[in-house]
């Protein structure tokens, strides 16, 4: 006897998704003498994952769908598949599931928009997704085997391997992008973090973590290590240019090499309305591209053409920018390609990288829980962007729509 075919469940529409809460450790200097020298790559992450459920206690922890945490070098403490290894640290149950991500700088930013994927699609409803980066043990391209056929079959410039070098091309290609243009937008990334700081915009979204040190005993992380208020034009004239004899990058123009991790809760929107949970801004679109990797700080305008473009938007209707910045020049190049002044007032509010510093892959989820909360102190602004370049020569970036505007076009089935 032959069995009655299944009636399928009826085709679900894509979901919107949202973005519920981010939170990061403070970052510290990838040195010897840093904050986290003692500590444990996975431990920054977990103390994350771990502060995020503490603060929404309305998220059951069953309800997490997926966990994704992204690392640029996974191997040692920051190896063995972190997003499930995370997850069980965290007291996730273990009906949870997690793996690991890479795309290097973008690595937390992938981690957020494929979960999202997942979620549009009702894949899953909830999910943690950050990166975690200890530069300090596990610095870029360590150990890595480099397929000779890249440079015997001239597919790179075996020079765009080292970041500092692309971001010296940037330089070569656009001269009007001159070194006293990078280091007026060097020092305006330290005034801003500054005043960021005393303002109230920083401390809420960091976790303290507990350190300890062989030499000092134990401590307590609950600030950033790397900013430099201090710095003037004047005081950063004198500085070498490590990537190219008579250079024009210099570490004032560099993100300094970072310790640090960063997490954040997406889910549908749907759920969001279910659980209670607050929608702190709505994913509208996202892109990724590449470039040649000679010039890989160009990466984020193509993917940010591809982000309008499936958005249906212009950079126009863009009213606040988190920009990652790798490299002073790097920045710049975007803003110039799109006609947006050096110190436009919409552009990294609290500052960026160049203060705050870089622990490449958690620097994606930094810029988006930067701009939730930017997205607060504007109702005004509809539509913002996150986007950052990505080594070997690629871009990425999300387009978010901010809830507290009164064109907002909804996060639930209902307001759809």
């Amino acid at each position: 006897m032959t069995a009655a075919p299944e009636t399928p469940r009826a085709r679900r529409g894509v979901r919107d998704v949202v973005f519920v809460d981010g939170a990061r450790t403070p970052f510290g200097k990838a040195k010897p003498d840093g904050l986290y020298a003692e500590t444990r790559a996975d431990d920054l992450i977990v103390k994350v994952v771990r502060e995020l459920l503490r603060r929404h206690p309305e998220l059951p922890p069953e309800r997490i769908d997926e966990v994704a945490i992204a690392a640029t070098t996974q191997q040692g403490d920051q190896g063995l598949t972190l997003g499930r290894t995370v997850g069980m640290l965290a007291g996730l149950p273990q009906s949870v599931p997690g793996y690991a991500i890479d795309r290097m700088c973008a690595g937390a930013m992938t981690a957020a928009t494929t979960t999202a994927a997942g979620i549009a699609m009702g894949a899953a409803d909830v999910v943690i997704a950050g990166g975690v980066e200890h530069m300090g043990r596990h610095p870029m391209g360590f150990d890595a085997d480099v397929n000779p056929r890249f440079v015997a079959e001239k597919l790179v410039d075996p020079q765009s391997l080292n970041m500092g070098v692309t971001a010296e091309n940037l330089h070569d290609k656009f001269p009007h992008l001159t070194k006293e243009r990078a280091d007026r937008f060097a020092v305006e990334s330290q005034a801003k973090y500054a005043k960021a700081l005393a303002g109230g915009d920083i401390d809420p979204d960091l976790v303290p973590v507990a350190t300890r040190s062989s030499q000092q005993g134990w401590g307590l992380a609950t600030a950033d290590e790397l900013p430099r208020a201090e710095t003037t034009f004047e005081s950063i004239q004198g500085l070498k240019t490590p990537f190219r004899a008579g250079g024009r990058v210099t570490p004032a123009t560099s993100s300094p090499l970072t310790d640090g991790a960063t997490g954040a809760i997406l889910a549908a929107g749907d759920v969001v309305a279910e659980l209670g949970l607050p929608a702190r801004m709505r994913l509208v679109s996202y892109g990724y591209a590449g470039v040649p990797p000679e010039i890989m700080g160009y990466g984020p305008v193509p993917s940010t053409d591809k982000a309008l473009k499936s958005a249906g938007l212009t950079i126009d209707a863009i009213g606040l920018f988190e920009l990652n910045e790798a490299f002073a020049v790097q920045v710049l190049s975007f803003l110039d390609h799109y006609g947006i002044a050096d110190d436009d007032p919409r552009v990294n509010q609290y500052g960026g990288a160049l203060a705050m510093g870089h622990p490449l892959a958690g620097s994606g989820v930094r810029l988006m829980t930067q701009l939730a909360r930017q997205f607060e102190q504007h109702p005004e602004v509809r539509y913002g962007l996150t986007a950052m370049c990505v080594g070997l020569g690629q871009g990425g970036s999300v387009i978010w729509e901010n809830p507290h505007h009164a064109d907002y076009s909804g996060h639930t089935d209902e307001e759809n």
